[in-house]
């Protein structure tokens, strides 16, 4: 099978989507199908990098770690027609999610969205942040999802979510999946050697973007509560960004800036082995949609204390592999966190974590994937443009873009008259239904 795939983030960026996005492809080429990557072009990106596909981008939008990609019509033909794609995989629902339904519908290609985020937590990045833009962030996704043939959600929360927001019900759940047998062995004590962290202190650790979205000032309040009560713990913090000066401002005034630790961040062998030197991993976001470093944390055999939330839920057991703490409760995640200093109790929750990670592995999700694929492949049938020419090439091209036009210029209009709620508009058209839609004459 040839996948075509279309995502905002990819290497080098360190984020959860680039991450799944990478696994999922190699994933697949390893079950011996062929991926082809539509990605934006980024500082630092790989050079000469296999079956990918960089397009123009602008870097560090709004002073941001993204990169807006540009797509210029007509620059991906050549490529897209070479590649001769069965199926369209798209990880958002604009910019390059845009320029992969434009090439589903020009071609007459199943289309898939996996969705990745909760779009409205990250509306603090586009200037004039409001309460409209993150509705209009919620339709967004929503109305994206009924341009496809299948909708993929990483865990059965968001799932759950995108239906109660009307969006297309052909939704499979498929987790980002890790690769367990890599995190299971590591060597946590060259990161206690280099950070001078005593071989038995107790580690709390985090790992992930240090961003606004991922509620860290709340995580730092309760790590540091824990450290006041546990004079010889530690806090591990593995990655980078915004929060992280703040984070330290509350170290400081806590009196345990001594005791934590920022490593920036980390790939590869060096990422795995910060994970083993931690021992219980701390997690307070709101905005994942299944929260990778959670099965990672997990795969490495680490009890997870974090708050309720979509994405979280699924992978945590309380008092089984971790603690799920209901609320926003700097006591609460504080309490946790001292009584799993306990190396006895730690022991049978780290064994229950290793066994959860396994529902998560990669192969296993790249397999469900194909499954997804293969059905939306079932379904649409033989009815490719690829063969076609001249003005049946044009007029397929031409109907994309109405049809673009159309749903987005709805979708503006009832957004900016309060008119979109958690019901499905009357006027979103199926996947099906735009087949027979034609640009007026």
């Amino acid at each position: 099978m040839n996948v075509l795939m279309f995502t905002n983030t990819y290497a080098p960026i360190v984020g959860g989507v680039s991450e799944s996005v990478q696994r999922l492809k190699t994933q697949l080429q390893l079950a011996g199908h062929d991926v082809l990557v539509v990605a934006p072009r980024l500082e630092g990106q790989p050079r000469n990098e296999a079956d990918v596909v960089r397009v123009v981008a602008v870097q560090h939008f709004n002073g941001s770690d993204f990169s807006l990609p540009v797509p210029i019509p007509g620059q991906l033909v050549e490529a897209v027609e070479a590649f001769d794609p069965d199926v369209v995989h798209s990880h958002h629902p604009f910019l390059l999610g845009d320029t992969a339904a434009r090439v589903a519908d020009t071609y007459g290609l199943p289309l898939i969205f996996t969705h990745h985020t909760l779009y409205e937590h990250y509306t603090h990045y586009v200037p004039g942040d409001s309460t409209m833009m993150q509705r209009f962030a919620k339709a967004l996704a929503t109305e994206y999802s009924h341009m496809c043939d299948e909708v993929i959600a990483p865990s059965a929360s968001i799932r759950d979510l995108l239906l109660e927001r009307g969006a297309n019900a052909s939704i499979s759940v498929v987790a980002s999946g890790v690769d367990v047998a890599r995190f299971a062995s590591g060597n946590g004590k060259l990161w206690r050697e280099r950070l001078g962290l005593p071989h038995d202190a107790y580690v709390i650790g985090h790992l992930g973007r240090l961003a606004r979205e991922k509620n860290l000032l709340f995580l730092a309040e309760s790590v540091g509560l824990a450290l006041e009560r546990l004079p010889e713990a530690h806090f591990l913090v593995v990655g980078d960004g915004d929060a992280r000066a703040a984070m330290r401002e509350i170290a400081e005034r806590r009196g345990i800036a001594g005791r934590v630790h920022f490593t920036g961040n980390l790939q590869g062998q060096a990422l795995v082995d910060a994970y083993h030197a931690m021992d219980v991993f701390a997690f307070a976001s709101h905005s994942e949609t299944q929260g990778m470093v959670i099965a990672e944390a997990m795969a490495t055999g680490l009890p997870v204390v974090a708050v309720d939330a979509p994405g979280v839920r699924e992978m945590i057991v309380d008092e089984r592999n971790g603690r799920l703490l209901a609320d926003d409760d700097v006591e609460a995640m504080a309490r946790a966190l001292v009584a799993l200093s306990d190396a006895e109790r730690r022991r049978p929750m780290a064994a229950s974590a290793r066994r959860m990670a396994e529902n998560v592995d990669e192969s296993r999700c790249a397999e469900r994937c194909l499954a997804v694929y293969r059905r939306a492949i079932a379904v649409g049938g033989p009815y490719t443009h690829a063969d076609e020419g001249g003005w049946d090439r044009v007029r397929a091209r031409l109907g994309a873009e109405w049809r673009m036009l159309r749903h987005r210029g709805r979708l503006l209009k009832h957004i900016v008259q309060g008119e979109w709620d958690q019901e499905r508009p009357t006027w979103w058209p199926g996947r099906r239904e735009r087949e027979t839609e034609l640009p007026p004459k």
